[in-house]
């Protein structure tokens, strides 16, 4: 067992907060052997392990669909259930997760149109760019008969196209307020859903499959599942192999593994498996793998075909822009007698062929041309010399003067740090400047709301987009701001990133902040490590360390380091455990009666959090001691009892803890920090789960006065530097440790970096000039 932070020699099995003597598990507690977690939520990438590879998903993907699966449930598994969301938002006063959804829709048709407008090759420099504008314009040429697709695509096999520079400032049109003019996804019709139900009953698929169909491919869906069957993987949690046996059954002997119909929905379905992962992007060589592993015999043309089709974009990206291997372009060869003094001849630049789906595309350009316009229309020349000089620390009064001189700021640090965000907010309220922060959950708006010691001045992003919280918009339709300070930026994915970065106004100033160590975010891309590395902006990095032994041990982490602490008030405890079954039964034993009595810790301010949501000490048995425990009850209110401690998952990628106070005709009554959310009836299993116990991800931008990290031995493959970081530091004033992973822990924390997220926005960054001030 390796000696751990908080362990003492000779009390090793018996280091709970007050020495309580360890209680043998039963029998009933104590499996003859343990599972493997269901790692499907996201932080399970993180170790490599795709959400569609779980085995769980193959067994529930009709409950999936439906938004009833439990191997999708989480910060990660709500994407099947979005469609739905916006089908039941049928109230008069728009949910905060409707306006969100709605902002999010505002953007993608704003760029659909913007894509629509263009008649001829978008040339280099305008909004789209590259590759990506020249297959756009080639698309059109294929569609309307002028080439053909097989020229497109081997025209894009060639060198590198320059990357664009960026946007001149311009005049920009009034955008529409998302939250005052919401544009609503009509409800499936009841005949739609009719037909799509026929057309499943024919083809031996689930009738639970009818309605997210129906959302997912439109009021045609019955029609184009008859006449291409592998339309059905769009519908989320359905795996190729259902969709197989679906489409033999419709189609017979007319259907093979090389049917361009199924090849095409393949790729798609590559692609938006990738995204869960949080790859905005995909290296043409790993679609081509994945389409040998489903028994295509010709990947190279499937992969040409799904092109030609408009499934997929092609990127082609140079050595320089980071990425690792790709496709070499062959050189040409030197004209007789032309070869270079001395004999040798230069190598020709590696390329990487990428294949994207559209909307993560456009999304990167939108963003990329965002930062770009706020750096170079921002007003350079403030004087903001005594604000900084009266900063409660220097890195703050570091933080001032930069953002004083730049349009767009990257601030980066520890929990600790977060003060310095709020001391920019509050010097620049004293100037009497629009300035507001916006934090990832109610708990970080709450903590960021007291250190600038002003509660307006600060919101969740959720609200901000939606519009129910925040300043509104100005006469131009922009986030009526001069500056906006995002913290827990980590937890942006690039669409979010892209609504926000659309709703601010030329001229205001965006200031980045969050700690580089903690677990990405739960949508497609990595924001914040890619501004950090495209190093298209000045940059702040915060010199306050975290205070305590839970800071030490945290920092340790963050550079690989596992390390012993000083933690003479037990603020750190490590409680051995030999499996899964005493595991569970010693973080009972914690949240009920060790840390309340050590630390007057209440049940409800200790926060469990473990590696997966299934296995033997995931995060549905561990909640189900926890209930039986601390609010026994019947469940009489769909599977929940006044008292639960729940998460409520509004959209894709959000977990809000609350607590269940009441359910009616309505729907589910909950206290969401403060807020009552009312969750319809029929809302109820998709998108609200227990919450005792947390997955990493959904706990992230969090913090509670404890914390019970939960390690079981089959925990060990998805464990990683960033969720040990992320998870070790939830805990404010304790953290207990359940461990029994043994070497896996340190080896983890040493050797097991953040998966790398294959993405586009860097060097789209990068080809962006200098600003015009230093910082």
């Amino acid at each position: 067992m390796t000696a751990l932070p908080g362990e003492t020699p000779g009390t090793a099995g018996t280091d709970t907060p007050e020495g309580d003597a360890p209680t043998e598990a039963t029998d009933a507690e104590a499996p003859a052997h343990t599972e493997a977690p269901d790692a499907t939520d996201a932080e399970a990438t993180e170790a490599g392990t795709s959400a569609a590879e779980t085995g769980e998903v193959a067994e529930a993907s009709a409950d999936e669909a439906t938004g009833s699966a439990e191997a999708t449930e989480g910060a990660g598994d709500t994407a099947g259930a979005s469609a739905d969301e916006e089908e039941d938002a049928a109230a008069p006063a728009l949910s905060e997760a409707q306006a969100e959804l709605a902002a999010q829709r505002e953007l993608r048709e704003r760029i659909a149109q913007r894509k629509a407008a263009k008649d001829g090759p978008v040339a280099a420099g305008t909004k789209l760019s590259g590759t990506a504008a020249d297959l756009l314009a080639a698309v059109r040429a294929v569609e309307s008969g002028q080439k053909t697709g097989t020229e497109f695509f081997d025209s894009h096999l060639g060198t590198p196209t320059p990357r664009r520079a960026a946007p001149a400032p311009a005049v920009r049109p009034r955008r529409p307020d998302p939250a005052a003019a919401p544009v609503e996804r009509p409800a499936a019709s009841p005949e739609a859903v009719d037909a799509v139900r026929a057309v499943l009953t024919e083809g031996g698929g689930p009738e639970a499959l009818a309605r997210p169909a129906t959302g997912a491919l439109g009021e045609q869906a019955a029609e184009l599942l008859r006449t291409d069957p592998w339309q059905l993987l769009a519908v989320p949690g359905v795996r190729p192999e259902q969709a197989d046996g679906f489409a033999r059954a419709l189609l017979g002997a007319g259907c093979g593994p090389d049917d361009e119909r199924r090849t095409a929905a393949l790729v798609g379905w590559v692609l938006e498996r990738a995204a869960l992962q949080g790859h905005t992007a995909l290296d043409a060589e790993a679609v081509r793998a994945a389409l040998a592993e489903r028994a295509v015999r010709d990947p190279d043309e499937a992969v040409r075909h799904a092109v030609e089709e408009g499934v997929a974009l092609v990127f082609q990206e140079g050595a320089e822009a980071g990425f690792e291997g790709g496709e070499d372009v062959e050189a040409e060869a030197p004209a007789e007698g032309g070869a270079p003094e001395g004999g040798e001849t230069e190598a020709p630049e590696p390329v990487q062929v990428l294949l994207g789906l559209d909307r993560y595309a456009l999304a990167e350009e939108s963003l990329a041309d965002g930062l770009a316009r706020l750096l170079n229309a921002c007003e350079k020349g403030a004087d903001w010399a005594e604000a900084a000089a009266a900063a409660p620390s220097p890195s703050a009064a570091e933080l001032i003067r930069t953002a004083a001189t730049a349009g767009l700021v990257v601030h980066s640090g520890g929990e600790a740090a977060r003060a310095e965000p709020a001391a920019l907010i509050a010097a620049a309220r004293g100037l009497g400047l629009r300035a507001l922060g916006a934090a990832h959950s109610e708990d970080g708006r709450r903590r960021l709301a007291g250190a600038i010691g002003a509660p307006e001045a600060a919101v969740t992003l959720a609200g901000l987009l939606s519009g129910t919280e925040g300043p509104g918009r100005d006469e131009d339709g922009a986030l009526a701001l001069d500056l906006l300070v995002v913290l827990d930026a980590p937890q942006l994915d690039v669409e979010g990133a892209a609504v926000l970065v659309e709703a601010l106004a030329d001229g205001a100033r965006l200031v980045l902040s969050g700690d580089p160590g903690v677990l990405g975010s739960a949508g497609a891309g990595r924001v914040f490590a890619d501004v950090l590395a495209a190093r298209a902006c000045p940059q702040v990095v915060s010199r306050t360390p975290d205070p305590g032994p839970i800071g030490e041990l945290v920092s340790g982490i963050g550079i690989g380091e596992l390390s012993q602490v000083a933690a003479p008030g037990k603020e750190v405890v490590i409680v051995p455990v030999r499996d899964a079954g005493e595991a569970v039964h010693r973080t009972v034993q914690l949240v009920a009666d060790s840390v309340p009595r050590a630390f007057s810790i209440p049940a409800a301010d200790t926060q469990v959090i473990t590696v997966g949501h299934g296995g033997a000490a995931g995060t549905r048995v561990l909640n189900e001691a926890l209930k039986q425990r601390l609010n026994p009850g019947p469940g009489r209110f769909g599977g929940f009892d006044p008292g639960d401690r729940v998460v409520h998952i509004p959209a894709p990628g959000r977990a809000v803890p609350g607590v269940v106070r009441s359910a009616d005709a309505e729907g589910l009554h909950l206290d969401c920090g403060g807020t009552p959310v009312v969750v319809p009836q029929e809302r109820v299993e998709a998108v609200v789960r227990h919450g005792w116990a947390l997955s990493a991800h959904q706990a992230a931008g969090m913090r509670w006065p404890a914390a019970v990290v939960v390690l079981p031995g089959d925990a060990a493959a998805g464990l990683s530097r960033p969720w040990v970081y992320t998870a070790f530091g939830r805990g404010e004033r304790h953290l207990s440790v359940v461990h029994g992973v043994d070497q896996a822990l340190p080896h983890a924390v040493a050797q097991v970096p953040a998966q790398e997220r294959t993405t586009r926005l860097r060097p789209l960054l990068e080809a962006l000039p200098a600003p015009d001030a230093a910082s």
